[in-house]
């Protein structure tokens, strides 16, 4: 099976047994109803208590680390303003404080959240699904953006998934395209479109125009009586042969609204694919399987199953640019009428799509922006309001995974505050013995990488050799908060936002100096901040300093990579 751009092969790729990670199918208990059923990753670690010793050691140094920093006898102190002494420097001093302090909550916070993912962690028990079931396989177009190719490679992929029921494949096609409604008979593809339509094609709301979510809904108000379930897949995702074996089993319990599985990216050849993948790991390999401890993993696109009564009760897909968060956290927040109950979704680990990742840098920033803007507009307009009617074990995983976009914006900005504060007047939250703070702070880094390593077992990525550091994951989210830090100021300027399609295959866009303004603003400002402290105010200080260059680094180390790339290309 060819996925993305052709270049994943079984030969490379051990696709088979990684559509296996849940384990082997079985039958549900004769003579009672069936509940889904999880096995608890952590309960059959075979290390567990060097697991639970690890854990528990880097949630104390944490916070001792914390707690030591901002205790008041560290806090910096200058003579009075008006004895010498510039009145502005009290000022800067209080307000690194705060920053210090928030970034450390949210060093704290990020060590609970993974911490709790290895807590909570379960994979379910594969059922198989009731024969008989009538499913629609949907994938959406966009003509101009997605390759013709790709779309047929995903609709031949389709119509071998094996079903014993009705199955139809269908094409959603946003631009009504004559190749692709030609393609679709030739293959024996169902085609829709909405285009032409004016209720389907609104400025607003559950049918807005020219977004994935109004051509679902389009579609499922059209054609949605006629099936129970439907499958998706995002059109640069091949589906495997046994898509909806592995995926539909889960339905057996009345009380699943939806099944998710991973992305993985199957175009594994470009260094910024590669590393873009790497930066998934936590959230496909640890925290989506800890949602499953509460019945309640993300929606996610890229591939899923939806029981259709379920989402014609919420309203179809949420009007949002990231529409299947938006979407999870209604089903979440509902109650299945028949029963009384929240409605609950299943994650599992087996990859039973491969898709295709953003080859550029471009494509990659494009698509952190929008991820990222989704994210802080569902917290604007969403999830204070969802939040009272989720229960409390679904609202602590849930404000756990939506703030990892915010937390790590302000992490950069309130660094990069503080270091402008420090090069620019010499301000100082904190005076601590320089030896303990080292220490202190070597050890609880060490420990959080420690973390991520241990957990690196669970990896879902057929891509990634076995027992890599998942290092390129770490740097790719380092390189990615500058890109946060605009797409929050965005959100919060309540600039408009619109649903951009990653363009993938040959139309992948090129990259140029421009792609990568954002770094280059910033790296004036880390650039600017250390000649100014070296040639004019002389404040040195070793963490201080240090961080400054790591920052200006970071904010040059994609510009350097795409050169250097381009460069050994020619």
């Amino acid at each position: 099976m060819s996925a993305g751009t052709g270049t994943a092969r079984p030969a490379l790729y051990d696709y088979e047994r990684f559509s296996r990670l849940a384990g082997p199918i079985t039958e549900p208990e004769p003579g009672e109803p069936y509940r889904v059923r999880y096995r608890s990753l952590l309960a059959s670690e075979p290390h567990r208590v060097r697991a639970v010793l690890l854990m528990v050691a880097a949630l104390l140094v944490e916070f001792t680390l914390m707690v030591w920093l901002l205790l008041p006898e560290h806090w910096t102190e200058r003579p009075d303003p008006y004895g010498g002494l510039p009145w502005y420097l009290p000022v800067a001093d209080r307000i690194m404080l705060v920053a210090i302090a928030m970034i450390e909550l949210f060093r704290l916070v990020s060590v609970v959240s993974n911490v709790h993912a290895m807590l909570a962690a379960r994979d379910p028990v594969p059922v198989g699904p009731e024969p008989g079931s009538r499913v629609a396989f949907i994938t959406t177009c966009v003509p101009g953006k997605e390759p013709l190719e790709m779309v047929r490679r995903t609709l031949t992929a389709a119509l071998k998934i094996r079903h014993r029921g009705v199955l139809d494949v269908w094409l959603l096609d946003e631009g009504d395209d004559p190749e692709i409604h030609e393609l679709c008979d030739w293959l024996g593809a169902h085609h829709f479109t909405r285009r032409g339509v004016p209720e389907w094609n609104q400025q607003k709301g559950p049918f807005r125009a020219k977004t994935k979510h109004g051509n679902y809904n389009s579609w499922l108000d059209a054609h949605g009586d006629d099936y129970d379930f439907f499958v998706s897949v995002d059109t640069d995702h091949v589906p495997l042969p046994e898509f909806c074996e592995r995926m539909l089993g889960y339905f057996r319990d009345p009380g699943v609204a939806f099944v998710v599985g991973p992305q993985v990216y199957g175009n594994y050849t470009a260094g910024v694919t590669k590393a873009a993948e790497s930066q998934q790991f936590l959230f496909h390999s640890l925290i989506q399987r800890a949602g499953n401890r509460y019945g309640a993993p993300m929606f996610v696109g890229t591939n899923n199953a939806v029981r259709i009564r379920a989402l014609r009760q919420i309203g179809g897909l949420y009007d949002s640019i990231t529409e299947d968060m938006a979407t999870g956290i209604e089903f979440h927040r509902a109650r299945d009428p028949k029963t009384g109950q929240r409605w609950k979704s299943v994650y599992t680990p087996d990859v039973l799509a491969v898709g295709e990742g953003p080859t550029s840098w471009t494509d990659f920033f494009t698509q952190q922006l929008r991820w990222s803007r989704g994210t802080y507009e569902t917290l604007l307009t969403q999830f204070w309001r969802a939040a009272p009617r989720l229960s409390p074990g679904r609202l602590f995983n849930y404000t756990l995974m939506v703030t990892f976009y915010p937390m790590s914006a302000l992490n950069w900005l309130l660094a990069g505050l503080s270091a402008v504060l420090f090069m620019a007047v010499g301000g100082s939250g904190v005076t601590v013995p320089m030896d303990v703070w080292l220490m202190l702070y070597g050890d609880a880094a060490l420990l959080q990488v420690m973390l991520y390593t241990w957990n690196r077992r669970h990896n879902v990525s057929p891509h990634e050799p076995e027992g890599s550091s998942g290092v390129a994951g770490m740097v790719m989210s380092a390189l990615s908060a500058p890109i946060y830090v605009a797409s929050l100021v965005g959100a919060a300027l309540r600039r408009p936002s619109r649903f951009v399609v990653t363009p993938k295959g040959d139309s992948a866009s090129p990259d140029r100096v421009a792609t990568f303004r954002i770094h280059l603003w910033w790296a004036a400002i880390f650039g600017g901040g250390l000649l100014l402290n070296v040639f004019w105010t002389g404040h040195l200080h070793l963490a201080m300093t240090l961080w400054g260059i790591l920052a200006l680094v970071i904010c040059l180390g994609p510009l350097v990579a795409w050169a250097w790339t381009a460069r050994r290309s020619r």
